[in-house]
């Protein structure tokens, strides 16, 4: 009876409790809105490529609800703008309300083409606002955007549907029909300029027997599930110069996304690879900055060229959710090459092969979950799926006056499998390696520190001292173990770092002479 009574007591006070309420009471606002922003930034974009998704938050902070007579585009239906206001899409909103003490979310995109101004001149900057209630009431937050032109490849030919076709790439004189979106480069697509930055969707293939150069300078961004394939006989050659502005990086050729906002910069796997196929022939990269690849480069077969496959100099290569360089039975000269932060290994010579790396910076300092691979992996064979190997020569492998690191141990793995038949050969030459094996488990003759046929002159577990392994800045410190370990026969082919300092006088290992860091505060 008495809880019956509770209920029937309790359930009185509600119904005359919300009886009283105004919930539904909104007074008309009176220009006392308060936003999180009194601009908003929408980041650069590609013409014609929609952006990111911003917000901007509307307070409330007033006792009354309140209804906001109307939120619209000042630009109105014409505006490159859209908005999202309370779960509502549109351009133009009536009667918005917002309780006492509450917030409103509102959500903003652009697509802009940039052909629709008159004179661009490459980059448009694009404004509009957000209008809230009118007259004396009126409150405003600007929206802007700076739109960028470029030149886009797609994989049709005219530009217009993005028709999406099927490469057919020439593999050993065969043609072979693949499931990769994408086409052919045309011929007078065959130099890329820094007049524009380039888009690419799909792979851009560079058709057998020619040669795709990319000029000083030049910017090429990657949709996702895009790339570069080099096909048989074909060529790549990268020309970038050294540039005195290392945050501009004005003369660098640069290889990322097609993501411009700041969220995008380091984000991994955002494109596919730079791929050289069995049969390409004399490709070349100095001075290039590739990141945020999953494989920044793939090659794969022509080990016993007579001239490297791929020689790359003076070049960066960060954020690849796989691996930085990746070869398979192939040949890859490397000079003043860093490579930091992949999902895997930094670099990967597998199926045999030959690799020489000269004062070069190959860490993995990757903080983007578990990675199973070593900075540098070394193997001579593959696996099918029956498990079934196959084994083919590690012709050679050498890594002389370079530094080897990173934040798992060991950072580097020698992967035999041995066959009389088969050669394994590689060497470590006044380099700083990260490897320590507590636990013994790497034993072999692959593994003995002091056999001069395969380790000579090496420091073992000391600080490289890198100025910020987490931004790839791996310049070296004034306390680095790296200071004055090179060998100058090395330092003589190699004369100066990247930064174009001169090293042959007192070498220090990897890419980079050191520095003295500035002291914090």
């Amino acid at each position: 009876m008495k809880r019956y009574l509770y209920f029937t007591l309790t359930l009185g006070f509600l119904i005359l409790w919300s009886s009283c309420r105004k919930d539904f009471e909104f007074s008309p606002s009176t220009g006392s809105l308060q936003f999180s922003k009194d601009t908003v930034y929408l980041d650069t974009v590609f013409t014609n490529i929609g952006s990111s998704t911003y917000n901007l938050k509307v307070y409330n902070n007033s006792d009354d609800d309140i209804s906001i007579p109307s939120v619209k585009l000042a630009q109105g239906e014409t505006s490159n703008y859209r908005l999202n206001v309370d779960g509502m899409a549109g351009k133009s909103f009536e009667n918005i309300e917002i309780l006492s003490k509450d917030s409103l979310y509102i959500f903003i995109e652009s697509t802009i083409d940039i052909n629709n101004f008159t004179n661009p001149n490459g980059t448009y900057l694009y404004t509009d606002q957000i209008e809230f209630d009118a007259g004396t009431n009126q409150q405003k937050v600007e929206l802007v955007t700076l739109v960028q032109d470029a030149i886009f490849i797609y994989p049709d030919r005219e530009n217009t549907t993005k028709v999406i076709e099927t490469l057919t790439l020439n593999i050993g004189g065969e043609l072979v029909e693949t499931n990769l979106q994408g086409r052919e480069l045309l011929p007078e697509e065959l130099t890329f300029t820094n007049t524009k930055p380039y888009v690419i969707y799909g792979f851009a293939a560079v058709p057998p027997n020619e040669t795709l150069t990319i000029n000083a300078g030049a910017r090429l961004h990657f949709h996702d599930n895009s790339g570069i394939i080099v096909s048989n006989g074909a060529s790549l050659n990268v020309n970038g110069e050294f540039s005195t502005d290392q945050d501009l990086l004005e003369n660098e050729v640069i290889f990322e996304g097609d993501r411009l906002e700041p969220n995008f910069a380091d984000v991994p796997g955002q494109w596919d690879t730079i791929w050289f196929l069995d049969g390409s022939i004399n490709n070349t990269i100095n001075y290039a900055t590739i990141k945020n690849a999953t494989i920044a480069l793939l090659s794969d077969g022509n080990p016993n060229e007579a001239t490297n496959k791929l020689t790359i100099t003076n070049t960066q290569i960060y954020n690849s959710s796989a691996f930085g360089v990746l070869g398979r039975n192939t040949s890859i000269a490397g000079e003043n090459v860093v490579i930091n932060n992949a999902g895997q290994s930094s670099f990967a010579g597998t199926l045999g092969g030959k690799y020489n790396f000269t004062h070069s910076t190959i860490v993995n300092y990757w903080n983007n979950g578990f990675r199973q691979f070593p900075s540098v992996l070394l193997n001579n064979f593959i696996l099918d799926e029956d498990n079934v190997a196959t084994i083919t020569d590690l012709a050679e492998a050498n890594f002389n006056n370079c530094i080897i690191y990173g934040n798992d141990n060991p950072e580097i793995i020698l992967d035999e499998i041995e066959d009389d038949a088969i050669v394994f050969n590689f060497k470590f030459t006044n380099c700083l390696i990260r490897f320590r094996d507590n636990n013994n488990n790497f034993t072999g003759p692959n593994y003995d520190l002091e056999d001069t046929n395969h380790y000579e002159g090496n420091t073992f577990n000391e600080e490289p001292n890198f100025l910020d392994t987490e931004l790839n800045k791996l310049i070296i410190g004034d306390d680095s173990a790296a200071i004055n370990k090179g060998l100058s026969t090395f330092a003589t082919q190699v004369p100066n770092d990247i930064l174009n300092t001169n090293r042959t006088t007192s070498p220090d290992l990897g890419a980079y002479q050191h520095i003295t860091f500035p002291e914090e505060d």
